[in-house]
């Protein structure tokens, strides 16, 4: 299975805010992958995806969540992107989750 950062462009901060940090250890810069700009999906492609609907209860983690419909704990991101929720601190119990299958056309979709 791909990975989230697979198509990311990485860059070199060597910025002096910074210069005591390299300086501690021992570095000229550090490399850090740049926040993506990842669109929704359109009614067209959501036509084409399954989507299971899972009630938020205790102890639910976007982790466990992509494990279990995804056998992939490192996939929880797509979960957390296509319900628009970028951590697990924005949701309370009870709130719907989405899981949108299968996975294969949810990376395809997301050109990955």
């Amino acid at each position: 299975m791909t990975s989230r950062y697979n198509t990311r462009r990485i860059g070199l901060n060597d910025s002096e805010r910074y210069q005591n940090l390299f300086k501690e250890r021992g570095i000229k810069y550090l490399e850090q992958y740049f926040t993506p700009r990842m669109r929704y999906i359109t009614a067209e492609e959501m036509g084409s995806l399954n989507v299971i609907p899972h009630v938020w209860t205790t102890g639910d983690r976007f982790y466990k969540l992509a494990h279990t419909y995804y056998n992939d704990p490192k996939m929880w991101w797509i979960i957390a992107w296509f319900n628009r929720t970028p951590t697990e601190a924005d949701l309370i119990l009870g709130d719907m989750v989405n899981i949108p299958t299968p996975l294969d056309r949810v990376i395809q979709i997301l050109g990955m």
